[in-house]
């Protein structure tokens, strides 16, 4: 019985590596379909978003068959519990992208963003590579220590959103009001891709040490 358990739970755990792989590679891609208005890339990123919500289903499935028949206690419970949430932070960091990359379609052929804005969004989208890539390896690994390490991460990706806002609250902003609100959300997308790779941090650390850490983001983590 715990034999299988065990199993089902690496089984799972791979998965959420899985899963996370093909976020920051959705991020990644569309960033570059962002920058350089390339449609082929775009909708690559949207035909492959349904790998990640299969495999959200899958990952559901499995958690909550091992709810149901193996009826876990304690820290087995805390473990499946937080790959439940675990899963849905992910398939959002998976949905993110793709609205990234919605956006470069829907403003094709031309891009989607002014000139003056592209080094923050290269920086962002490194940035958002970066934090996915380590989420999957705090994942992989269950390091309390590493998962912490990704809100150090994210206050980088913080301080970009930060800085972006000053460009667009510039007098000397020229670019229209549709091009304003495509920054203004694409920059947002960016922002919470990092908070649930965050998230999924600290949804290890609680799965480890049974102690959910204190939100430097003043519990404001997005649910979208």
């Amino acid at each position: 019985m715990r034999v299988a358990y065990n199993e089902q739970m690496n089984e799972l755990a791979d998965l959420l590596g899985e899963m996370a792989s093909l976020a920051g590679t959705a991020m990644e891609k569309a960033t570059q379909s962002l920058l350089q208005a390339d449609l082929v890339l775009a909708e690559q990123v949207i035909s492959e978003h349904d790998k990640i919500t299969e495999l959200s289903a899958v990952c559901e499935e499995k958690a909550f068959t091992l709810l149901a028949l193996q009826a876990p206690v304690a820290g087995d419970l805390r473990s499946v519990v937080a790959g439940i949430q675990i899963v849905a932070d992910i398939d959002r960091m998976g949905a993110l992208a793709l609205h990234v990359a919605k956006i470069t379609r829907r403003r094709h052929p031309n891009h989607a963003l002014p000139e003056v804005v592209n080094g923050y969004f290269a920086e962002m989208g490194r940035l958002a590579v970066q934090i996915g890539a380590s989420a999957r390896e705090v994942l992989e690994t269950r390091d309390p220590e590493r998962a912490a390490k990704l809100q150090e991460e994210d206050e980088a990706m913080d301080d970009l959103h930060r800085h972006l806002f000053t460009v667009l609250m510039d007098r000397e902003w020229s670019h229209g009001v549709a091009a304003a609100v495509d920054v203004t959300l694409l920059g947002r997308f960016y922002e919470r891709f990092a908070d649930h790779a965050v998230e999924v941090g600290r949804r290890v650390i609680f799965l480890v040490t049974g102690q959910l850490p204190v939100d430097l983001h003043q519990n404001n983590i997005p649910t979208s």
